[in-house]
């Protein structure tokens, strides 16, 4: 099934660049699905970005490209701890303000080595160039990269698989013909992801593309998170029905007479 997704995405690809005009220096992006579909069951997903950049005014020389995916944004509190009277305690913390829930930067080399900071800033190309805001005291403001609440925020999520980087993520089936594997977690958060696309060639951008996909649950998840979501006091008056019920037979079941 997996492999009929790819083989689909690909050949949607090359019929979208058959139908641009000679020499218009499109680029042309397909994701495999357009859906990720969460079961009961549900580990992790793998879909695969295909991508074609035609040659600009007859240049043929390399390109680099850069593949970064967006969650939907979430507020998250990073916390410092320090040590009172023995104890590690909450000392102080900051709060992200729609930061992605994911993030994933693939490139076919490193980023630092495509162009300058200023433009990786300026693109938002790589974890520490990905605007990140905090709410700082009454203000809303990104930090500097070695910030110590932005490099333990980016160190969490890392360890949790959400946020990655891989220089090697981007392979080229051909000079301008190139592929990029998502692995989506199976804690990732449902809602709808970006996936931005990004040539370079000498340093400077040279073509952009927007995509997206959905991960939403389905079956008896979706429907009871449906119910739960359209009919709130039912939905908890049933679980609390349904909690007394267990622990009533749980009593049977286990009492000692």
């Amino acid at each position: 099934m997996r492999t009929l997704r790819t083989s689909w995405a690909l050949l949607t690809l090359l019929i979208a660049l058959a139908a641009l005009p000679a020499q218009a220096g499109g680029l042309v992006v397909s994701v495999s699905q357009p859906q990720v579909r969460i079961t009961s069951s549900f580990t992790g997903a793998e879909l695969v970005v295909f991508g074609v950049a035609e040659a600009q005014n007859g240049d043929d020389g390399p390109i680099d490209v850069v593949v970064t995916v967006r969650g939907p944004g979430e507020r998250f509190t990073t916390w410092r701890k320090s040590r009172v009277l023995g104890l590690w305690v909450n000392s102080d913390s900051r709060t992200f303000v729609e930061a992605p829930a994911f993030l994933a930067v693939l490139s076919s080399r490193p980023t630092d080595q495509m162009a300058s900071p200023e433009t990786l800033r300026v693109e938002q190309i790589g974890l520490n160039y990905n605007i990140l805001v905090q709410r700082v005291g009454p203000d809303f403001t990104d930090v500097v990269p070695s910030d110590p609440f932005r490099t333990a925020f980016l160190r969490i999520q890392a360890a949790q698989g959400v946020y990655r980087e891989d220089p090697r993520g981007v392979g080229f089936l051909a000079p301008r013909v190139f592929r990029a594997e998502v692995g989506i977690p199976g804690t990732a958060p449902l809602g709808r992801y970006s996936v931005a696309v990004k040539v370079f060639r000498n340093g400077s951008i040279a073509a952009t593309e927007l995509t997206s996909f959905d991960v939403n649950k389905t079956g008896f998840e979706q429907k009871i998170a449906e119910f739960s979501q359209r009919d709130g006091w039912l939905y908890g008056l049933v679980v609390a029905l349904g909690s007394l019920a267990v622990g009533f037979m749980g009593n049977l079941l286990f009492r000692r007479d």
